[in-house]
């Protein structure tokens, strides 16, 4: 299989790939292939295919293969992945272009090949820098809107997404923690307050889970694509909008919502365009909830370790010391809803 430290078997292989689309061969080459920095679990190349004359940006997404039984965590083969982001588009939200779905016989593992979207994702430009002002202005806006679509896109086509609760999400996270052996006093009384705050009136809908700053391309005029829709699953929407709202991802920025914009504008493009009214209070929860969710998975990475009994990696080591902050804010939200 070529892997991620051999580009130019990875670029023969996509070659072979891409020209064996539709019902003939496609005369083409993969040229400029090179590797994108960032992503947790995924390996990122960009490159141009150049055919008949003409030159596309396209973009290949190696995934990981999940082994063993598939557990309570939501997380998505490639092809489910792919599935959802067709399923987006083909309703209105801004996902990628999905190319091709690799198979087994194509010798790059699992992935996908989508069209490049030009933008920014680095959250601390887009929160910040003086070129994408004007996108501020209307970004809020703009996600509100885009909430919408995602939360009532059909689910027929989406059989294989899991289903949790409030509850079975907080069931997921305890495990996940109790798991890697962190015990710390702030996160037992996390658990315990989520646990007696549990919303029970919500209506089952397609949520991103991880809808934030950094997962969205943007250029001047906003919003162009929202990437990373690996962890989706069928829940309660309230917590798209309160991940949005977390601390954690306004990379500095002064807005409540991802750093760049105000709740209000987020509240009223949602209910504006789904016409369902917003319950700020189960935000509000939510983004406490995702807080201790960003809390464990600091002290999961963080103790995280080699075969060996040493510590995985330094940047794990370094993910694991952030602890503290997504616990302050849980403490700073449950204390401003007292």
């Amino acid at each position: 299989m070529a892997t991620a430290r051999d580009p130019e078997a990875v670029a023969a292989a996509l070659q072979a790939v891409l020209s064996r689309q539709g019902d003939g061969v496609v005369q083409g080459e993969v040229q400029g292939l090179r590797r994108l920095t960032g992503g947790a679990t995924k390996t990122t190349w960009a490159f141009d295919w150049v055919s008949g004359g003409a030159t596309q940006a396209l973009i290949l997404q190696q995934t990981p293969a999940l082994t063993g039984p598939r557990g309570r965590v939501p997380k998505l083969t490639a092809a489910e992945d792919a599935a959802v982001m067709r399923v987006a588009r083909a309703g209105g939200a801004p996902a990628p272009v999905v190319r091709l779905v690799l198979t087994e016989a194509d010798g790059l593992g699992e992935g996908y090949v989508t069209e490049a979207v030009p933008g920014e994702t680095l959250g601390k430009k887009l929160v910040r820098d003086d070129a994408f002002a004007s996108a501020r202005a209307v970004m809020a806006a703009q996600c509100g809107q885009i909430l919408a679509t995602i939360h009532r896109l059909p689910l027929q086509g989406l059989l294989f997404l899991q289903t949790l609760s409030p509850a079975d999400e907080l069931a997921v996270y305890s495990d996940l923690l109790a798991a890697c052996g962190v015990r710390h006093p702030a996160l037992s009384f996390a658990q315990r307050w989520v646990r007696e705050h549990l919303p029970t009136d919500w209506a089952p809908a397609l949520v991103h889970a991880d809808f934030r700053t950094g997962n969205l391309i943007v250029g001047p005029e906003g919003v162009r694509c929202v990437l990373d829709w690996e962890i989706a699953r069928i829940g309660d929407p309230m917590q798209d909008l309160g991940v949005l709202c977390m601390r954690s991802w306004r990379f500095g920025g002064a807005g409540e919502v991802g750093g760049f914009g105000d709740r209000e504008d987020l509240y009223a493009a949602y209910e504006a365009a789904s016409g369902q009214p917003v319950d700020r209070a189960r935000v509000r929860f939510w983004e406490a909830f995702s807080n201790l969710k960003w809390a464990i998975a600091c002290a999961r990475r963080g103790s995280a370790t080699r075969p060996d009994g040493r510590p995985a990696s330094v940047e794990l080591s370094a993910v694991g010391r952030r602890l503290e902050e997504p616990l302050w804010d849980f403490m700073q939200l449950i204390q401003e809803a007292a």
